[in-house]
């Protein structure tokens, strides 16, 4: 009777193993080429100082990380009218001292608002693109805040005319979803971290999250998580048995930067600059 137990036990504790890594299995087949997102160093919202005329995911933030030769990592999402916009944050409290969301707000009536009380207005993805014009890779990260995404469409509209290198990632899996069936040949990736010990609200959709269950859906091309959780297993198993690029988020030392080396492939940086600059 009891070897009968101690052997459900370890074919169900197997079965438990097999299905949690074809869960978290990103893209394994006709992977899109990554390398070339390897090669430098990403400017988190810009090469931005929020008390300076260049904050953070404003235009003149944009403009001092191109003048460097670093790649970008950006936030886009939606307005009232359709319009897809840089910034951060879905409040406006905190950068602009406004009430309300960016999607409650037309682009015309968020013009009406300053960044951290500089010169610099929150800009159109699409001006950011015309700057850019493919002399740095972006990484692009969508916002959306729930599970319907139509923003998407809107957003790859303009990355489909746009000629330079670039990724997309979102914390939500219904982005990567979205590309996934719309346009599928984009490099994707999977934001996340622990969320539970960021003490954030805990539920079984941060717990999934977390352990980067919804890969199966999603089949990301890589995985961007918060570096002060790099022992979380499901991101070393993509990194080191699926052997899937990962991406550090947000490096803000050159410390901590030496100290993820090994671990990561790419990184998202803010609060200072590398000591070599572009990795190219």
């Amino acid at each position: 009777m009891i070897l009968t137990v101690i052997k459900v036990i370890v074919v169900c504790i197997a079965v438990l193993a097999v299905l949690y890594m074809l869960a978290i299995m990103p893209r394994m087949f006709n992977r899109p080429d990554t390398t070339l997102f390897q090669k430098v160093y990403f400017a988190h919202r810009g090469l931005h100082d929020n008390d300076s005329d260049a904050p953070e995911n404003s235009m003149a933030a944009f403009q001092k990380a191109v003048e460097a030769g670093l790649g970008m990592e950006l936030d886009v999402q939606v307005t009232k009218d359709g319009v897809p916009v840089i910034f951060h944050d879905f409040k406006l409290d905190r950068i602009c001292g406004a009430e309300g969301k960016v999607v409650d707000h037309t682009y015309e009536e968020l013009q009406a608002y300053t960044l951290c009380h500089s010169a610099e207005r929150i800009p159109r993805f699409s001006d950011l693109l015309a700057m850019v014009d493919g002399r740095v890779p972006l990484i692009v990260e969508i916002k959306a805040e729930t599970a319907n995404v139509s923003c998407c469409k809107a957003i790859d509209k303009l990355l489909r005319a746009y000629k330079g290198a670039y990724c997309i990632e979102s914390f939500n899996p219904m982005v990567l979803w979205w590309f996934r069936q719309n346009h599928r040949n984009v490099v994707r990736g999977q934001l996340s971290s622990n969320f539970r010990r960021e003490g954030e609200y805990w539920n079984v959709l941060y717990f999934a999250m977390t352990h980067l269950l919804f890969n199966f859906l999603t089949k990301p091309d890589f995985i961007a998580y918060n570096h002060k959780f790099s022992e979380e297993p499901g991101r070393r198993i993509c990194r080191r048995l699926y052997r899937h690029p990962a991406a550090a988020w947000t490096i803000r030392s050159e410390q901590e930067l030496e100290a993820r080396r090994g671990e990561y492939d790419v990184f998202i940086f803010d609060s200072f600059l590398p000591a070599k600059g572009s990795r190219t």
